[in-house]
């Protein structure tokens, strides 16, 4: 702690209060009130003093400041002789004037809240003193000269740490109130102290072995003693007047420092309730934001995982996607190549010359075929010859009856016409009636009808011809690959994707076009064919037997194409 330290000054606000507060006491026709509260005094100024000195000021408030003893330097108690009340709570006064007894009109003293440890002994000898107030110090106990207080009426010293009470106290008859900390006294116990002050006084009478007697019984004889006399003059009534007012006065100031003290606890009761619902109302509010925390961290979590899920469908969605365009990115690649190689085989047929002279031995080979020997002749075995006719007859108008079927019903779905049904029918009936004819007289027809030898033969060179089946192999070689197409555009429509919607045209464009010239070619060989069987038919000798039968039995013992290369 330093040994010297500047005094805090008192702000302007202060400063002006103490100065009106002087002014206003000086006044002709002032009260016998001296009001220095809340100034911010660090110490009594010497013009209070002399204030009260000068004008008998009987009221001195000095609450509410930082004063730290009471007499100042250069001054003495005695100038406050005439005081009869004097408040000063709310200060840090540590400990009072040794000579306090002096103040012996002093009938009010208020110390409460200060950081008083000890009273003095002159306490005493404040005779007339009706009311002490030491609340809220830190006292530990009362001096033995309290039992010289004959007046004391009001006794509060609550909220110290005192825990007994001097004996000497139930010598004061008058006290009507003691206010303490009934649940931490010691001497008397918890229990007489919650009874209330006349409990605790039959209890120190009880100790100090004197009788109990009610305050009220010794108010009126005090009263009585300060005019008693043999004789009454004129000055006796104007004390015993002044005594009267003076207790009006008190008991009118006991009132107002009640209503005080019932003020305070209302306040205090009021600050618990506000601090009670300040702290239910910041609970409430903590629980709402925990709750909110709770439903928003719910909410995000939920959020993430839906969002999760959706991004793990839409990775596998996006996966089969790619799993199927590869797919069908391969097959299309696949038919590319196949499409391609057609195309090249096509492009290096038609430019090949072994063709043309393929052609040109098949030529020579037709002329061959039209000359039949005499050994050819012996050697003709009619009967397999015929029965092999009848088989190839029974296919080729097989094969007709089906395509003309199938056109009729073309018709039908066109037309719409009941007449092709029964068409149809008719058609269906001959061929039965085909197939049930006897074989041995189909047989024995075969070889009485020329024609019917010309047609056998005729269907047997088409299935025979070499360069015929190689166009009916591309044919279908084509078609194929068109069915393809039209899968993959049907597949490409359900993954409603556009890419390489121009290849597949121009490929499907390609593949028609040689479709159709297979077509042609195909056409053209038929027609090659017959003529080759027109000209076989004309220089055939008209006397000449089973000419037919002899070509038919000729192309049946003719070897295939691979042994003949070897």
């Amino acid at each position: 702690m330093p040994l010297f330290f500047r005094k805090k000054k008192p702000s302007d606000d202060a400063r002006k209060r103490l100065e009106y507060q002087m002014c206003l006491a000086k006044e002709a026709g002032a009260d016998d009130t001296l009001d220095i509260s809340k100034c911010e005094l660090s110490e009594v100024p010497y013009g209070a003093f002399a204030t009260c000195k000068v004008l008998q000021k009987k009221v001195l408030i000095i609450h509410t400041n930082n004063l730290t003893s009471l007499v100042p330097k250069s001054c003495s108690l005695l100038s406050l002789i005439t005081v009869k009340v004097l408040d000063l709570h709310d200060n840090q006064l540590a400990s009072l004037p040794a000579d306090i007894g002096q103040l012996t009109s002093l009938q009010v003293l208020n110390l409460e809240r200060n950081l008083l440890t000890r009273l003095p002994q002159s306490i005493g000898d404040l005779a007339q003193l009706q009311m002490l107030n030491v609340k809220g110090n830190r006292l530990k106990e009362l001096p033995a000269t309290v039992s010289g207080l004959r007046s004391l009426r009001t006794l509060d010293i609550s909220e110290n740490v005192l825990r007994e009470l001097p004996r000497v106290l139930a010598h004061v008859r008058t006290l009507e109130t003691l206010t303490l900390d009934a649940s931490s006294m010691t001497y008397p116990s918890a229990d007489v102290c919650r009874a209330g002050t006349e409990s605790i006084q039959q209890f120190l009478c009880r100790e100090c072995g004197i009788a109990y007697y009610p305050p009220s019984q010794y108010v009126l004889p005090a009263l009585e003693s300060d005019g008693g006399g043999t004789s009454v003059d004129g000055e006796d009534r104007a004390v015993h007047k002044y005594l009267e007012e003076e207790s009006e006065w008190q008991n009118k100031f006991l009132d107002y420092e009640k209503r005080k003290e019932k003020k305070m606890q209302e306040k205090l009761e009021f600050e618990r309730l506000l601090n009670v619902g300040q702290r239910e109302h910041a609970l409430l509010v903590q629980q709402l934001s925990s709750q909110k925390d709770e439903i928003l961290q719910t909410v995000r979590e939920d959020q993430l995982r839906l969002e999760e899920g959706l991004t793990k469908h839409q990775r596998c969605l996006e996966e089969e996607r790619l799993k199927l365009l590869q797919q069908l990115k391969q097959a299309e690649q696949g038919i590319a190549c196949r499409i391609q190689k057609l195309l090249e085989d096509n492009q290096r047929q038609k430019q090949s010359s072994d063709i043309l002279k393929s052609l040109e031995n098949e030529r020579i080979r037709m002329e061959q075929l039209m000359a039949i020997t005499q050994e050819e002749a012996e050697q003709l075995h009619r009967r397999e010859v015929a029965s092999a006719m009848q088989q190839m007859l029974a296919e080729s108008y097989k094969n007709k009856l089906i395509q003309m079927t199938y056109e009729s019903r073309r018709q039908d779905l066109v037309n719409q016409a009941c007449s092709s049904l029964a068409e149809m029918d008719q058609k269906f009936q001959q061929i039965l009636a085909w197939q049930q004819l006897d074989q041995n007289k189909a047989v024995s027809q075969i070889l009485q009808q020329i024609e019917m030898q010309k047609a056998a033969f005729e269907a047997l060179q088409v299935k025979k011809d070499l360069m015929h089946r190689q166009i009916r192999n591309q044919i279908k070689l084509i078609e194929t690959e068109l069915l393809q197409l039209t899968q993959l555009e049907l597949k490409r429509q359900e993954l409603d994707t556009e890419t390489l919607q121009g290849v597949i045209t121009e490929q499907r464009q390609a593949l028609g076009y040689l479709l159709q010239q297979l077509l042609k070619e195909k056409k053209q060989r038929e027609e090659e064919l017959r003529q080759i069987l027109l000209e076989m038919e004309a220089k055939s000798e008209t006397k000449q037997e089973n000419y037919w039968l002899i070509q038919y039995q000729r192309l049946l013992h003719q070897k295939p194409l691979s042994l003949r290369l070897q």
